[in-house]
């Protein structure tokens, strides 16, 4: 059996953030209600990374609202959430004795799914 569709998600992509750096965030809100997700974002120690994922937390949260008006914010939980590599910006450091060191810069591509939790 096949989990049931999401009731609303959102997207960010080409976020300048190492993927494997916001998957750590990301576990810490897996499974949980919007708004304990929101208070574990708000005072989480790696700030850059749960502020784009509060943004899109947000965004979530409102196309659920936009999409059914009837829709209670407080039974709403995070089904899924994904952080997939986007591309890798590639530079160049200079090294001793002439040399070069490939420096990458990583993007992400940030998925989050909400859905209600059945009361």
């Amino acid at each position: 059996m096949s989990a049931p569709a999401p009731l609303s998600h959102a997207v960010a992509r080409f976020v300048r953030m190492s993927p494997q750096k916001g998957r750590l965030v990301a576990d810490l809100v897996r499974d949980r209600f919007v708004g304990e997700a929101l208070t574990i974002l708000r005072f989480s120690e790696r700030k850059k990374i749960a502020a784009i994922l509060e943004k899109v937390l947000r965004s979530a949260i409102a196309n659920a609202q936009q999409k059914s008006s009837n829709v209670d914010v407080d039974t709403l939980y995070i089904s899924r959430i994904q952080i997939n590599g986007g591309p890798v910006a590639k530079r160049i450091r200079p090294a001793p004795m002439g040399r070069a060191y490939r420096v990458q810069k990583r993007t992400s591509h940030v998925h989050i799914y909400l859905n209600e939790k059945g009361s």
